[in-house]
């Protein structure tokens, strides 16, 4: 029986008359990579700041590891959209960052940096500086510095989103090579159903503002997976099924077609 990495309950998050999450409630296993999507202010992002504990819930409990979270700690590790990299170090430094925070020795940190540039197939870059980096190899930085600090959970809140259609379709086949190296826990947020599906072991369907869990979605998809299976009817049909959860929320008046079926857009993903 998989172990519990981590544990939410009743989590609720409020800011003055504004209610961000409600009752929010489910359990990630360790090893497991977990997907959020809903339509854009559900609160998808307010919740990956809670569980990094830069912010308070109003209600509930955090649980990871048996332990509740209340204030961030190097147990957890949060990837933002933006690689925000020090443009005044090079790979390796940026990298060794976080190392250096914790007091381990220099030419320990250096290695451990070095075998992750390896990890995430930058491989010739660790001298390079942020500004000779394409968007994808500084997310692949962004990456290897948060595996560096060894976190118990990976959060990633949109990592891929500013990057080109190509190269985040490409990021995504190398996030899932990391993961199964790794091993690592990942709560992943995305805008789009397709990455979500083909990412993850779950996908957690939020509803729109304050965030529910609306409904949770196992995709029946073999591991390992390339980025072919997005073609394939199993792949489709789980697109539309998590579409036809949030489209109302994403798209407020939309009708059904009169025979029923839910419509989607061309492009079966909420764009901000």
């Amino acid at each position: 029986m998989a172990r519990k990495k981590l544990e939410l309950k009743d989590l609720s998050v409020a800011y003055a008359n504004l209610a961000a999450l409600d009752g929010v409630t489910f359990d990630i296993d360790e090893g497991e990579f977990v997907s959020i999507v809903g339509p854009s202010g559900c609160g998808k992002s307010t919740l990956l700041g809670v569980i990094d504990g830069l912010n308070p819930a109003t209600r509930g409990q955090i649980i990871l590891d048996g332990r509740e979270v209340r204030e961030p700690g190097h147990d957890r590790a949060l990837v933002f959209q933006e690689p925000s990299l020090l443009p005044w170090r090079t790979v390796l430094a940026n990298i060794t960052f976080g190392l250096e925070c914790q007091n381990m020795p220099k030419q320990e940190a250096r290695q451990k940096a070095r075998s992750l540039i390896s990890l995430v197939g930058l491989d010739g870059f660790a001298d390079a500086f942020p500004y000779q980096l394409s968007g994808g190899m500084q997310q692949r930085v962004n990456l290897a510095r948060a595996l560096a600090v060894d976190p118990e959970i990976l959060l990633m809140d949109e990592p891929f989103a500013s990057l080109d259609a190509q190269t985040r379709e490409l990021m995504q086949a190398e996030l899932l090579g990391v993961w199964q190296r790794t091993g690592k826990t990942v709560l992943f947020v995305t805008h789009q159903i397709d990455e979500a599906i083909y990412l993850s072991d779950r996908v957690i369907v939020f509803s729109g503002r304050p965030g529910r869990v609306a409904d949770i979605v196992v995709p029946k998809l073999p591991r390992p997976r390339g980025l072919a299976v997005k073609h394939t009817p199993e792949f489709l049909a789980t697109v539309d099924r998590i579409w036809s959860l949030i489209q109302h929320d994403v798209r407020p008046g939309t009708a059904a077609r009169a025979n029923g079926a839910a419509e989607r857009p061309a492009f079966p993903f909420a764009r901000r």
